[in-house]
């Protein structure tokens, strides 16, 4: 299928791999390989500086930043929250990823203090996280939802509003929303949930054209687009799990605009 927005996302890939712009990660200690390979397939570069000492200050040269609260600790909420300001002060987008939120209360109440205390760009996360933040049951098990999200557009585009931030809510199927436009994607595959890290993975994705472009829709739109339209090329020479990843990481560094174009399925 073909629209202007495709276009727009599809033209935006080889911006982002002309920028090469930093992504400041302060992320879990779960994902942080997978993720910076993910940065450097999308034509980027990943940089992991946690440490309250050095977090704002490595912001002054990044893209975008990064916050994922998948293992935390209080030093590290602090650390996120330096970071976080600073990225304000120079103007360099901050994306949310609030791993587990609703499974237990420091999860819950440190992304709900970072949404407070930082003007976030994007919030990416998994239809249970979304609902959490919204105020309403989230269904979280873990760091997994058990909800779906189908029926709750209109929940998300109020979160929209209410945050002033774009919200990208992943599933089976993808819906960003800024609170006035939304958009649905349906790329991807049952694969990508059988390995960890692929959702933190998207986050990352969304971050790295978070740094190419002005519109924090297009950038969430186009990083889960390209991440689903790789798990689907990655998926069809996959046997399982442990072939997919390999696979998956060539597929990203392979992907080029006329893939974009000629496989992305999205609808506005």
């Amino acid at each position: 299928m073909s629209s202007p927005l495709i276009d727009e996302i599809s033209a935006l890939l080889p911006i982002l791999r002309g920028k090469k712009p930093m992504i400041h990660h302060i992320t879990n200690n779960v994902v942080t390989n997978f993720t910076a390979n993910i940065t450097l397939c999308m034509g980027a570069a990943p940089v992991m500086a946690p440490a309250i000492d050095e977090s704002a200050e490595m912001v002054g040269f990044a893209g975008a930043l990064l916050l994922n609260i998948g293992t935390l600790d209080p030093p590290q909420i602090e650390s996120m929250l330096a970071a976080g300001r600073r990225a304000n002060e120079v103007s360099v987008p901050v994306l949310l990823d609030p791993v587990g939120a609703g499974a237990t209360a420091l999860r819950t109440e440190s992304a709900r203090r970072i949404m407070r205390e930082i003007d976030v760009a994007v919030v990416r996360g998994n239809t249970g996280e979304v609902l959490t933040l919204a105020g309403e049951e989230g269904g979280v098990r873990g760091v997994d939802s058990t909800a779906s999200g189908a029926d709750r557009a209109e929940t998300f585009r109020k979160l929209a509003v209410d945050l002033g931030a774009v919200v990208g809510v992943t599933g089976e199927e993808d819906l960003v929303t800024d609170g006035t436009r939304t958009v649905r994607l349906t790329n991807g595959h049952p694969l990508m949930g059988t390995v960890t890290g692929t959702g933190c993975g998207a986050s990352t994705a969304v971050a790295c054209f978070l740094a190419a472009s002005e519109d924090p829709l297009l950038a969430a739109a186009a990083g889960l687009a390209c991440y689903g339209i790789a798990g689907e090329v990655a998926a069809e020479v996959a046997s399982g799990p442990g072939t997919f990843v390999p696979a998956f990481l060539d597929a990203l560094a392979a992907l080029d605009q006329s893939m974009v174009l000629s496989r992305c399925r999205l609808s506005e």
